[in-house]
């Protein structure tokens, strides 16, 4: 579950797009940036509620058309994870990183198990009772978050986690924090400039 929870943190997946990564998605050169294809979604909806019958609908992405991708560039550390992780566990019949040991699309249940477990070897107990991280895709929202307070522009950042600009600013603007520094040394460069 070590790559599963990588490429939430170091790519902003939802953890339905994750699910839907396969190994022909994915650019792992041997060294420097690799990038993501993403182009599936396998959301958790029940038997009762998918057209297959299966537990995790087939979908295109989120708030996208159909057969429309993303393309997430992915950093270095993130590359080896996901070569690591393939070199160890192969992946399934379909080409999914990630697979059950049956084969099946991971549950819902068992990635949030397994980060449960995680978060209280990880964390102290004061940070395990409080909401620090409490689910798997608070990692997207820490990628985001960190993305937006390191300055990468809020065009790039919705882009590479499938947002729109308003949504993204609706939702983030309150976490960039700590820039007013930066902000002010770029405007009076700016001035000084015309």
């Amino acid at each position: 579950m070590v790559a599963f929870f990588a490429c939430l943190y170091f790519a902003a997946l939802r953890p339905s797009e994750a699910l839907a990564l396969r190994k022909h998605d994915c650019h792992l050169p041997a060294t420097g940036w690799g990038r993501l294809s993403l182009v599936d979604n396998r959301p958790q909806a029940g038997k009762r509620w998918t057209d297959s019958g299966e537990v995790h609908d087939r979908r295109g992405l989120k708030h996208r058309a159909a057969a429309e991708s993303r393309i997430v560039p992915i950093p270095p550390e993130l590359v080896g994870i996901l070569r690591r992780h393939v070199d160890r566990f192969d992946v399934a019949d379909d080409g999914r990183l990630f697979r059950s040991d049956k084969g099946n699309v991971v549950a819902a249940s068992t990635y949030s198990r397994v980060w449960k477990a995680a978060r209280e070897l990880a964390l102290t107990p004061a940070q395990v009772a409080s909401p620090l991280a409490g689910r798997p895709y608070d990692l997207r929202h820490a990628a985001v978050s960190l993305w937006l307070n390191s300055g990468v522009p809020a065009t790039d950042v919705a882009a590479r986690a499938g947002h729109s600009v308003d949504v993204l600013l609706k939702v983030y603007a309150k976490c960039i924090d700590g820039q007013e520094a930066t902000v002010n040394q770029r405007i009076e460069a700016a001035l000084t400039r015309s």
